[in-house]
């Protein structure tokens, strides 16, 4: 599962060829969430509130880029490293 984005200890990835809807998975210490690219929100797992608030910032700004990796994992190319949260 590549990662494409690391900030304030969140790691941000994708699996090759993974179920509809567009996500992403987002890993916070012994946290793991599966986060909806559309809506933002949780599909499976959790994060603390502050994690989870800078994970959808972060997402909200980068959605485009996101979208578009997830079309790269799904044809199983490597996806773009996306800028981290500043």
């Amino acid at each position: 599962m590549p990662t494409i984005s690391i900030f304030y200890g969140i790691l941000i990835r994708m699996f090759f060829n993974d179920h509809a809807p567009p996500h992403f998975h987002a890993r916070y210490g012994e946290f793991e969430a599966t986060v909806d690219i559309g809506a933002l929100e949780i599909i499976e797992g959790q994060l603390p509130p502050r994690a989870l608030n800078l994970v959808r910032e972060w997402a909200m700004i980068h959605r485009e880029e996101l979208l578009q990796d997830w079309r790269f994992c799904r044809e199983k190319t490597a996806p773009a490293k996306i800028e981290p949260l500043a």
